[in-house]
């Protein structure tokens, strides 16, 4: 890449500090016309930022990092000024003019991916990292971007790499006495294979939930608390809470942490039969929004039981909760048992209970530690390779050692994908172009 590129690196808006990002080839030049002086590399320099007229733009901080030794392993200049949108529009329209051109969603990061700075994993766990909606997943997502998963992916492919290099040998060499099929060899390797995949596989699933979060609807018939509940899962009176049958009409929604776990909580309208149009439509949108969802919490009073016309309403794979609400006015007591938890949202009692079957129903333990960051593009080429040992196992069985070679070939493929071993141009373009501008 032989061309300049310059964005504003922090977010919109006024700031006390705002930061303009270049990155490309030979920046000595432009660094010393912008700041009046040459920069040493890796020292942080007080200087003043002048335009074309050698009028001060801003007086402020000056970085340079000499390629390959920085971000996207080009030559990089920070220009840290303070945060006035204008001020730093300012210093753009500068490097503009000293010829660079305005970066696009992601590019510094592609930059950084294309000179070997980072792996492709590694590059998804930058924006990760800005978007982390909880604490867990910022960590989870640090822990993608310094190759925690990346190393776990490396350690499958050698693994293949080892398997592959001895049947590769007997296929070439038949007349030496290579030791590969001494088949319960080869059958123990890529059973140990195939048991560390499903394990990565699992964490990945993990870590996906952490990535893209889970959708939990609140269904239940009128005045059985949802809006009560949304409102003590979220922390705040989100949703209107009224004795008065039939008070929510739309769908209320509110972002927040379960157990670390982001999590969209959507308030319904009661299920019920009515004549009143616009209710009518309120529950239209709660059908909508059980279809979406990842989780029902399926809410009742807790002197009563659940209908089957209600269950009737929700989808046969959609998992689903039984939350017997209200137990303060039934005098009773929080718990969990076969038919459901026990809770109240007005006073909080059973909360923890819940908020923990959350995680569980869908497969995220929160007490385990070292969570990565994984996409579905992650997990669908995880289980990709496992079909491919699955089906290379086959082969083995009936000594076809040509197409066993093929599907380890094609099993290393699938983990290549996530790191970028293997990876279309469009893949990238997909991939960096849902970035913010300036990373």
């Amino acid at each position: 890449m032989q061309d300049t590129i310059v964005a504003i690196a922090t977010p919109p808006g006024r700031g006390g500090v705002g930061i303009v990002r270049v990155s490309g080839k030979s920046l000595t030049a432009m660094a010393a016309v912008i700041c009046g002086k040459s920069l040493t590399p890796r020292l942080a320099q007080h200087t003043r930022f002048r335009d074309a007229a050698d009028e001060v733009i801003d007086d402020g901080i000056a970085l340079f990092f000499a390629a390959p030794a920085s971000f996207t392993g080009e030559d990089v200049l920070e220009l840290h000024a303070h945060g006035s949108p204008i001020v730093l529009q300012a210093l753009v329209r500068r490097c503009v003019e000293l010829g660079a051109r305005h970066a696009g969603p992601g590019e510094f990061t592609r930059r950084a991916y294309l000179n070997g700075k980072l792996d492709l994993a590694q590059a998804e766990a930058v924006a990760d990292v800005i978007d982390a909606a909880t604490e867990s997943a910022a960590r989870a997502a640090v822990r993608s971007l310094t190759g925690e998963f990346s190393s776990r992916i490396r350690t499958l492919q050698d693994r293949l790499i080892h398997l592959r290099m001895f049947v590769e040998a007997t296929l070439d060499f038949p007349e030496e006495d290579v030791e590969f099929i001494e088949a319960e060899r080869a059958r123990d390797k890529l059973a140990a294979t195939r048991e560390a995949l499903l394990q990565v596989i699992s964490e990945a699933t993990r870590g996906q939930l952490l990535h893209d979060g889970i959708r939990i609807v609140l269904a239940g018939e009128p005045n059985v608390g949802k809006s009560s509940l949304l409102n003590a899962l979220a922390g705040d009176d989100i949703a209107i809470v009224t004795p008065i049958a039939g008070t929510t009409r739309d769908t209320v929604r509110s972002r927040i942490s379960i157990n670390g776990l982001p999590a969209e909580v959507i308030d319904t309208a009661g299920l019920r039969d009515t004549t009143d149009p616009v209710e009518a439509m309120g529950i239209e949108r709660t059908r909508a929004a059980i279809r979406d969802a990842d989780l029902a919490l399926v809410l009742v009073q807790a002197s009563q039981a659940v209908s089957s016309t209600l269950l009737a309403e929700l989808p046969a794979t959609l998992p689903r909760l039984i939350v017997h609400n209200k137990v303060d006015l039934a005098g009773e007591g929080a718990r969990s048992d076969e038919q459901g938890l026990w809770v109240s949202a007005k006073t909080g009692t059973g909360l923890d209970l819940l908020t923990d079957a959350i995680a569980d129903a869908v497969g995220f333990n929160y007490r385990e530690e070292g969570h990565f960051m994984a996409r579905e593009r992650h997990v669908d080429a995880l289980r990709k390779a496992l079909t491919h040992i699955d089906a290379a196992a086959q082969h083995l069985d009936h000594v076809a050692l040509e197409l066993f070679a093929e599907e380890l070939r094609l099993a290393h493929e699938a983990l290549g994908a996530i790191t970028g071993e293997f990876t279309a141009d469009d893949l990238l373009g997909e991939i960096f172009s849902r970035f913010c501008i300036g990373k």
